[in-house]
């Protein structure tokens, strides 16, 4: 038996911690392991994250401070950039730059959004080069993508008489189809007729704005008796000669720039 008080013998037992902490310490460990992990493995979208940061100040009224015409630099002696290979140049030093954008600026950068819609573009061209595949090869539509949209391209030849604006009888079966395929795409459409430089002769049209105008008009009023289509997703425009694709010095350039297109924008 210990000769020990019992108030002495009950303060050597509290000493230490509990042995419940070792445990608990070990869980918290791995936990932060496993998110260290999870987020070094995570993919970010940087266009889709801008977006949400971007979203989410507009919901809750981020305040951005005013402009200011200096560049606001700092200095950390924590190296800011990290290279697997070893290089000369690391210096621990580097500058911190701030770029401070005005409330009225657009977080999203122009050249991100014009690579995406640039991209849609492409991908909306090859999706339609398979469906008009027939049409292509018998040189009655050719399409071609100029910066965020597609252009469907109906050559005059192939849809119209001469300096007429009724649609050719065999052409129009082809219309239909187009109709048909661009009811699958919910966006917008710009049918704009385009003529050469020579001057028209004709009872009916005064000039060749009317004459591709008129145009234009056969190729949208076919394309709305299919009902999918909506009025409101068609804008028509008239350019007469002001927009060649080819010189109208020869005969085969002139027929090139008659032409009416259908141009889609991509959703």
């Amino acid at each position: 038996m210990s000769s020990e008080p019992p108030a002495i013998r009950q303060a050597k037992k509290s000493v230490g911690q509990p042995r419940y902490l070792a445990t608990f310490a070990d869980l918290m460990t791995l936990l932060m392991c496993f998110f260290v992990l999870l987020l070094s493995m995570a993919e970010i979208d940087a266009l889709q994250f801008k977006m949400v940061v971007k979203s989410m100040e507009n919901a809750f009224g981020v305040d951005r401070p005013d402009p200011v015409k200096d560049i606001v630099k700092g200095t950390s002696i924590i190296q800011q950039t990290f290279s697997p290979a070893p290089s000369d140049k690391v210096t621990p030093l580097a500058d911190i730059r701030q770029n401070i954008q005005s409330s009225n600026e657009n977080m999203l950068k122009i050249h991100d959004a014009q690579v995406y819609q640039i991209a849609k573009a492409n991908s909306l061209t090859l999706l339609l080069r398979k469906k008009f595949a027939k049409a292509i090869e018998a040189g009655l539509i050719s399409l071609e993508t100029i910066e965020d949209r597609v252009i469907i391209r109906i050559n005059e030849r192939a849809s119209f008489p001469s300096g007429q604006a009724d649609l050719k009888a065999n052409f129009v079966p082809v219309l239909n189809y187009i109709a048909k395929v661009l009811a699958e795409i919910d966006t917008q459409f710009i049918v704009s007729g385009h003529s050469d430089n020579l001057p028209l002769r004709s009872d009916i049209y005064r000039s060749n704005w009317e004459l591709s105008a008129a145009r234009a008009t056969s190729v949208l009023m076919t394309l709305l008796k299919y009902p999918e289509l909506k009025a409101t997703q068609f804008r028509i425009e008239a350019y007469a000669d002001t927009m060649p694709i080819r010189s109208n010095l020869s005969s085969k350039g002139r027929a090139m720039n008659r032409r009416v297109e259908i141009g889609i924008i991509p959703p």
